[in-house]
């Protein structure tokens, strides 16, 4: 059986199948071996598999002389801003396979300042892990010490409670007269969404704070979302704000029950910074996933933007080099760079709160004004053996469509980078243009893999 690649920010797959205890131990040593750390912190969600790969993580760092500081359930954003507190000798691992249900899991990784890894870190990072797990010779690092290695020590910390406060001082406005229902996805949020949200509004309700190891992201969370939207309503609540598995994504339901996704959270932050001019260098940076209602309403607004390619490290790189700080995706990564390393969905729920406090208004009239949503239409085509080259043989296919379309839609057609699926997007000002651009393009796509 293949070994998992070592692919954005770590490896992903069905655990204790594909992510075993021992791709966990070799996986440690690889990383102990490239990135040189003297310490590590590690986190989980709530996962049965959990335990066992944090087990295997442990052993392989401890066996390379890394010291271990474990913190438990904990969202995906305090693992990083652990790591960011740190030197540059401090990494971070998050044990999640973030929305995925529970029979996956994976291993994410930080590296130092909480920061996402390079491409060259993670090509240098596959080379030695895979090395570990097929048992070949790998290259000692010259930084090492020659001989055995003093194993190092693992410990389990108190829980990160300074952290999660600090996303309450990064409010400022009143919440105090807001009832909010949160969904915490039977995952990392579980343990805290309540205490935070608690402490800064008048009334919190929350679902999905009852894990068994099983149940984490089943028909619950920002992926399901409909157990959160008849709660909101059940309840006459003013806003409902779900979470993913490792709580590093939000997505936010009005009190009609209504849903708000990444984009209209985004524009809803970027307007609200500019007007009160805290929107660094006039800038969001999004990535092509964005709607183009969203594109629309930041140059209506006169607001400039970034766009990227999938996957929020490339947000974070983009945000980085341009000096900005505030980013994300339409899937409810919102990155606020000025206050956390990574996404963070309890963080962009109390900021988009604040937006509300601030416009003393409902959600729901603010998140229709902000923008108006082309339809679009994203279906997944299951391809497990593709040409490396199959996006290129599609491109010309893919100009015809945009050159039909001209302003009144477009597409992107990109291989999944977690699992093998070709992702077909397409908008358009017509819900049945899409639809037909989407069948024309998978149709394309199956031929060539024929």
């Amino acid at each position: 059986m293949p070994s998992p690649r070592f692919g954005t920010d770590g490896v992903r797959g069905l655990a204790n199948f594909d992510l075993t205890p021992e791709v966990a131990t070799a996986l440690a040593r690889g990383l102990s071996l490239t990135l040189l750390p003297r310490r590590v912190y590690i986190g989980g969600d709530t996962r049965e598999s959990g335990p066992m790969l944090e087990a295997a993580l442990v052993a392989g760092f401890v066996s390379s002389g890394v010291d271990v500081l474990l913190l438990g359930v904990v969202p995906t954003p305090a693992v990083a801003a652990a790591v960011a507190a740190g030197d540059d000798g401090t990494v971070g691992i998050m044990i999640s396979a973030s929305h995925n249900p529970f029979h996956d899991n994976g291993i994410k990784v930080f590296g130092p300042g909480g920061r996402k890894l390079t491409d060259a870190d993670e090509a240098d990072i596959e080379q030695a892990y895979l090395a570990f797990l097929n048992r070949l010779p790998a290259e000692p690092s010259p930084e090492l010490p020659d001989g055995p290695i003093r194993p190092g020590t693992a410990i389990s910390l108190p829980s990160p409670t300074d952290h999660l406060g600090l996303l309450i001082r990064g409010v400022d406005a009143d919440l105090s007269p807001f009832h909010v229902v949160l969904d915490c996805a039977n995952g990392a949020a579980a343990p805290w969404a309540s205490q935070i949200f608690e402490r800064a509004c008048g009334t919190v309700t929350v679902i999905g704070d009852r894990p068994n190891g099983t149940n984490i992201n089943d028909q619950v969370g920002s992926t399901h979302p409909q157990a959160l939207q008849a709660a909101v309503v059940e309840a006459g609540a003013d806003i409902g704000l779900a979470f993913d598995g490792d709580a590093d994504r939000l997505i936010a339901v009005d009190h009609t029950g209504g849903l708000v996704d990444g984009d209209r959270i985004l524009a809803l932050l970027a307007r609200d910074r500019k007007a009160r001019g805290a929107l660094a260098n006039n800038t969001v940076v999004v990535t092509q996933m964005s709607n183009l209602g969203f594109l629309r309403a930041m140059e209506a607004a006169d607001i400039d933007v970034v766009v990227t390619g999938v996957g929020d490290r490339y947000v974070l790189e983009a945000m980085a080099a341009g000096g900005f700080e505030l980013g994300g995706e339409q899937s409810g990564h919102v990155i606020c760079a000025d206050l956390a390393s990574t996404g963070d969905g309890m963080l962009a729920g109390l900021q988009l709160l604040g937006v509300m406090a601030r416009a003393n208004r409902p959600l729901a009239d603010l998140a229709s004004e902000v923008m108006t949503q082309y339809p679009q239409v994203l279906r997944n085509v299951r391809v497990d053996d593709p040409p490396a080259d199959l996006i290129d043989q599609l491109a010309s296919e893919v100009s015809a469509v945009e050159e039909r379309m001209g302003d009144k839609g477009r597409v992107l057609v990109r291989m999944s980078g977690t699992e093998p699926l070709l992702r077909v997007m397409v908008e358009h000002a017509e819900e049945t243009v899409a639809n037909a651009t989407v069948d024309r393009l998978i149709e394309a796509a199956l031929e060539l893999t024929r």
